[in-house]
């Protein structure tokens, strides 16, 4: 088995037992988060690879982040994680990859992400996994286009955005080359 199948397999186990948890079936948890259903019972069994905008939709819901449901199927949180031992997830239809730098712990407000996008990636989102969620991205290469709301910030490398999220973001790799970004999250 692949490490991202794995890593598929281990979301949507978690994703069903959350849930499970919250005593929802699947036609409710639909109706919470705009999801058809066919999709949440494909990703829960691993059929598919959930992209970022099914994560985001499903964190909002559960009122988690991407790292903490990311964490929720890891081992034992650790104080130092080793760059080899880092969990990546990988949204292949968006062509967004996403490194969880912090050691994961649920107990902590704040997080590092690193964040790749491919060439001409394009990666929205239409509500935050937490209304209010502070974060900071400092672009490390390549160029990318920011949308807050309605508001478009255009980042080169070296650029840092401060952003607190409530609605609707969009993020856009803008140039030839691949855009690198470390992104500090921070949980109001």
């Amino acid at each position: 088995m692949r490490n991202e199948d794995h890593v598929d397999l281990l979301i949507g186990t978690r994703l069903a037992e959350l849930r499970a948890q919250h005593g929802w079936s699947l036609d409710e948890l639909a109706e919470r988060s705009g999801v058809s259903r066919s999709t949440l019972s494909r990703a829960e069994r691993a059929e598919t690879s959930p992209t970022a905008a099914l994560l985001n939709r499903l964190c909002h819901v559960y009122g988690r982040t991407m790292s903490q449901l990311l964490s929720e199927v890891e081992a034992a949180p650790a104080p130092l994680v080793r760059a080899a031992e880092q969990q990546v997830w990988q949204d292949r239809a968006s062509g967004f990859v996403r490194r969880s730098v912090s050691p994961p712990h649920t107990g902590l407000r704040g997080e590092l992400v690193e964040g790749r996008l491919t060439p001409g990636a394009d990666l929205a989102y239409d509500r935050p996994p937490v209304p209010g969620l502070e974060q900071h991205l400092w672009l490390l290469a390549g160029a990318l286009e920011v949308t807050v709301g309605d508001r478009v910030h255009r980042l080169d490398a070296g650029d840092c955005l401060r952003m607190r999220v409530t609605g609707a973001t969009r993020f856009r790799c803008t140039g030839s080359g691949e855009a690198r970004y470390v992104l500090a999250v921070v949980r109001p």
